[in-house]
């Protein structure tokens, strides 16, 4: 049999995680031997001690010899990535890995801020919280060059709205451009009333075609907002804006965010799940519905006699008062 076929998915394999985890070749060759090398030590550590525990009662033997590989596994990885120069990589992989379980709260974005109820207290990583008035602080990433904003959006555009209120007086931000895949949504009134340019985008196109590339180039435009825009980001404008789109989110991911995961179908999900809390996520936009690295998540609470559209007016107010606020911290000079 041709050998051919394995090695191609084999290859497309090492494409995708490529893509997945953001790195080059060479790093994904030492991560992969970290990975390997890790489980190893993992395993061979996990048996000396379960001979040392002398436990003669299998099922009471695997049941231990699980929880110790599963405590065991995290150490063993970042131990022997300290060797291969990828305990930064490790270190953040656990930590999601650790989030996504509920047993860590993530901390992959830049800054955090902590809502409750009516009181904001915001805290960073690395410092502890501070006056009542919330200070964001973020580190810088942005340039004057990256300072022509397009909004995506798909429907009313209460927080495109928001958005083109706070830069309106900006000598540095301006938003030049909204795109819109609805062409009767409310977004599109608004742009007309501030006289920004529009963009109608079709689905083929969009998705299959080109993603409008040209277009966001003859407007100049150097970071993408998504402000209620219900289409998944096709793979074309991920490789033209690399860490230059960002999305809000109604909910504090990783919980209720994916495919359908929008509007009250968020807030209908979070009541019955009796959550005591909710809130927003401001993250960048990889490959995947709601999966990029956290930039900023705020909370809320959820109250007992709540409904849907009563938890979604809490969680507007939060995100008219923090998206364009962390767009300014992003692209500030």
């Amino acid at each position: 049999m041709s050998t051919a076929r394995p090695l191609a998915t084999l290859i497309k394999m090492f494409e995708r995680l490529q893509k997945k985890w953001k790195v080059n070749g060479l790093q994904l060759g030492l991560i992969l031997c970290t990975f390997a090398i890790g489980g190893s030590l993992t395993g061979f550590v996990g048996k000396k001690i379960m001979n040392a525990l002398s436990i003669n009662q299998d099922w009471l033997w695997t049941i231990i010899y699980i929880i110790l590989i599963t405590l065991l596994w995290p150490m063993a990885v970042l131990v022997v990535s300290i060797f291969f120069g990828q305990f930064r990589f490790f270190l953040k992989y656990i930590k999601k890995i650790g989030a996504r379980m509920g047993i860590v709260r993530s901390e992959n974005g830049s800054w955090k801020a902590e809502v409750e109820s009516q009181e904001f207290r915001v805290q960073s990583r690395e410092s502890k919280p501070v006056n009542p008035e919330p200070v964001l602080q973020v580190q810088q990433t942005r340039t004057i060059a990256t300072s022509r904003i397009a909004i995506f959006a798909s429907g009313a555009g209460s927080n495109a709205k928001k958005i083109i209120d706070h830069f309106r007086g900006s000598d540095y931000i301006k938003i030049a451009l909204i795109a819109c895949n609805n062409p009767y949504a409310g977004v599109l009134k608004i742009a007309a009333i501030e006289n920004i340019p529009t963009l109608i985008i079709e689905k083929e196109k969009f998705l299959r075609g080109n993603a409008y590339l040209d277009e966001l180039k003859d407007k100049q435009i150097g970071f993408i907002v998504l402000a209620g825009f219900l289409w998944k980001i096709p793979d074309a404008l991920l490789k033209a804006y690399p860490v230059q789109i960002i999305n809000i989110h109604p909910a504090l991911l990783p919980k209720y965010g994916g495919k359908g995961m929008y509007g009250n179908n968020v807030h209908e999900t979070v009541i019955a799940a009796r959550e005591k809390e909710s809130g927003i996520t401001i993250h960048y936009v990889d490959e995947h519905y709601d999966n990029g690295d956290i930039i900023l998540q705020v909370k809320c609470p959820v109250l007992e006699n709540d409904t849907p559209d009563s938890l979604a007016d809490r969680i507007h107010k939060l995100e008219h008062e923090y998206y364009p606020k962390a767009i300014e911290k992003l692209l500030a000079k």
